[in-house]
């Protein structure tokens, strides 16, 4: 915010309107975020994934939403590579995805994974959004 208006006067009224907008704004982040369920790759190049699960859960924050990204959760404590531990890591995802006001979906690559997550979203009729990698809405 500038407190010159663009032929470099000052205007405070002006400076003092764009404050108070955005001081509006930040109440109202801090009001109210709904939850959202964050749906990326795990599986594969796992750090990769994991770094990139964390930069969609800072993508939400930025947009004003609590992220939700079980992916980076439950394998601190659940082996994936065993099958009835990632089924458990599964049906606990499904569990919370239940208390999102939406389901995000990161990137071209469905894993299997994700396609389980995004077969219940669409069964249950939760809203479903679709992001490149780039967190660009598709």
């Amino acid at each position: 915010m500038e407190f010159k208006n663009s032929e470099g006067y000052p205007d405070p009224t002006c400076y003092e309107a764009l404050k108070n907008i955005k001081a509006e704004e930040q109440r109202s982040l801090r009001a109210f975020r709904p939850i959202v369920y964050i749906c990326s790759p795990y599986s594969g190049d796992i750090e990769k994934n994991v770094n990139a699960a964390r930069h969609y859960s800072r993508f939400a924050v930025d947009q004003g939403y609590i992220p939700l990204a079980p992916h980076l959760l439950f394998p601190q404590f659940l082996n994936d590579n065993d099958e009835s531990e990632r089924a458990l890591g599964l049906f606990f995802g499904n569990a919370l995805m239940s208390k999102c006001a939406e389901v995000w979906v990161f990137g071209d690559r469905i894993s299997a994974g994700m396609e389980t997550e995004i077969r219940r979203a669409r069964w249950k009729g939760y809203r479903l959004r679709h992001f490149t990698e780039d967190c660009q809405e598709v």
